[in-house]
């Protein structure tokens, strides 16, 4: 990264030399430390639901890295002239009561007044160090499981014109609420190689942070892929945020697409996603059977979209 070196000792497991979803720093033989922070502007108009979400977001990151949040501490951008405190209050009670769901202790925080909104944590859990899930433990021949539909980005810019409907609104928000907890504990039963969520850099940029110099590729099923079927009618009406379209400037040179893939397709994979499910990277052997199970945990939008492959390396080829 612009050529800085980074500080380090022995016991940074997963740091900036190998980016991944969260650091890891071991503590003993039997314990070692996550840390991720994350926070961002409001995408509903919902303060207590935005809490929610910036919550579940920013624990996210722990649970893909196989590990269990346990504390956290309060981010907060707030405009003291623009806006009431009773905003605010409600964003932390959002954030508080999925805290709680998640068995999160709070322990502290930072505020500072700024003329745009923001809020999220920073996030600590606890792993150990011969348990770890990164972005390059996969395998040739392994199945990619997602965990929630594509598509959040789309909605939501759609929520800010003004044109989503209310039954969509609900849905997603409660989606991008609902916590990886579940997902992350079912995978723990089975074979699984590397997890990472799927959040701003959309799916396609989380999977080429897996493949690029892995000397594996990845092949996606597009019609496997769960996408919200409001996301496609959005993205035909041109409501495609930003990040989308710079996810793929950055990264379509390592996607190759089937020509049957239509653009808005296209559009989805790289939609930048809020609070995202999990890709998880599992023995294909276990494949079927882990989405069996977390259908069973309620997560009902499991399914097996693609597998780890040896050509084309370095690439995701989406068919």
């Amino acid at each position: 990264m612009c050529g800085l070196t980074f500080p380090a000792d022995e016991n940074v497991l997963v740091g900036l030399n190998e980016p991944d979803d969260a650091g890891v720093y071991q503590i003993t033989d039997d314990v070692a430390l996550i840390q991720t922070v994350d926070f961002f502007t409001p995408i509903v108009d919902d303060p207590y639901e935005f809490g929610r979400i910036a919550v579940a977001n920013a624990l996210s990151d722990v649970y893909a890295m196989g590990g269990r949040p346990v504390t956290a501490m309060n981010l907060v951008a707030f405009p003291l002239k623009d806006m009431e405190l009773s905003v605010l209050r409600r964003i932390l009670e959002g954030g508080l009561d999925k805290m709680r769901e998640a068995g999160v202790s709070l322990v502290g925080g930072h505020s500072v007044e700024d003329k745009e909104l923001k809020y999220g944590l920073s996030v600590t859990g606890l792993v150990h160090p011969r348990k770890i899930l990164t972005k390059k433990g996969f395998r040739a021949g392994d199945r990619l499981v997602l965990t929630k539909p594509l598509g959040t980005g789309i909605i939501n810019t759609a929520i800010k014109a003004g044109m989503a409907s209310p039954e969509i609104i609900e849905r997603v928000t409660k989606m991008m609420a609902m916590l990886n907890r579940g997902a992350a504990e079912v995978m723990k039963r089975f074979r699984v190689h590397a997890c990472t969520d799927v959040t701003g850099f959309g799916l396609l940029g989380h999977l080429c942070e897996m493949v690029v110099d892995s000397g594996l590729g990845v092949r996606l099923f597009a019609d496997a892929i769960p996408i919200y079927p409001e996301a496609r009618d959005y993205a035909g009406m041109g409501l495609v945020p930003a990040g989308t379209y710079n996810n793929r400037t950055f990264r379509e040179a390592f996607v190759d697409f089937d020509p049957k893939i239509d653009t808005i397709t296209r559009d989805i994979l790289f939609d930048a996603q809020t609070s995202g499910g999990l890709v998880i990277v599992v023995d294909p052997a276990d494949a079927e059977t882990l989405v069996a199970a977390l259908k069973a945990e309620g997560i009902e939008d499991a399914a097996v979209i693609g597998e780890v492959v040896t050509d084309p390396a370095d690439k995701i080829v989406v068919e």
